[in-house]
């Protein structure tokens, strides 16, 4: 199964910051940066399945992830290298940013 995965230098910066710019997508990539390749399912973050594929989906097709098919797994990474090459910064500063909180200001 082929999974629709843009080439990064075709994709708009805004697509990029826009898929950022979610907070659970935020978690999913905060998650993906502490390295290595993670199975879709292992997911949680407080939505549904459907939701998680959602946010996975858009992930991928702003160019953020690379998800790998084995079987009927799927395990997702970060596209970190070709991100900080085309990006450079952009990662770190959304990545080191404090995490919102939903629950008004955060402690400071």
């Amino acid at each position: 199964m082929e999974l629709h995965e843009p080439e990064l230098r075709e994709v708009p910066v805004t697509a990029v910051l826009a898929a950022l710019a979610d907070d659970v997508r935020l978690q999913i990539v905060r998650a993906l940066a502490e390295g290595g390749e993670y199975a879709c399912g292992t997911f949680e973050f407080g939505v549904s399945k459907a939701t998680r594929s959602h946010h996975l989906k858009v992930l991928r097709e702003a160019g953020l992830t690379r998800t790998r098919v084995a079987g009927t797994s799927r395990y997702v990474r970060l596209r970190r290298e070709e991100l900080d090459r085309l990006y450079p910064g952009l990662l770190d500063a959304v990545l080191t940013a404090p995490a919102r909180s939903g629950a008004g200001s955060g402690s400071g």
